[in-house]
């Protein structure tokens, strides 16, 4: 989980979890809402590969990325039941009852 806060520790990693939340994106897509060098980008893309939040597709010399959402979702459940939280259910109905807690 270690590898997912790094990835998540960073504004510009943040927003591009948010960019691909709506759909996958080419790295010089993703790019162009930054200001900073596509070294910099790919280092960022570096980070979000190796806490596996996103995947890579290579067609040529195109490369497309995708948020894996259950990992992120999985990661935000750990972090939750770590601190006993508890979480809405996202089909609206009663909290998900977490750490043992039979609410």
């Amino acid at each position: 989980m270690g590898n997912v806060f790094k990835a998540l520790s960073d504004p510009t990693r943040r927003q591009v979890l948010q960019l691909l939340k709506a759909r996958p994106m080419t790295a010089g897509d993703l790019a162009e809402h930054f200001d900073v060098t596509k070294p910099t980008m790919s280092a960022h893309f570096a980070v979000l590969l190796a806490a596996d939040l996103i995947q890579a597709e290579k067609q040529g010399r195109t490369i497309t990325y995708r948020l894996k959402m259950s990992v992120l979702e999985e990661a935000l459940l750990g972090f939750s039941a770590a601190f006993g939280l508890q979480l809405a259910n996202p089909d609206g109905g009663e909290s998900v009852a977490r750490d043992g807690d039979d609410r």
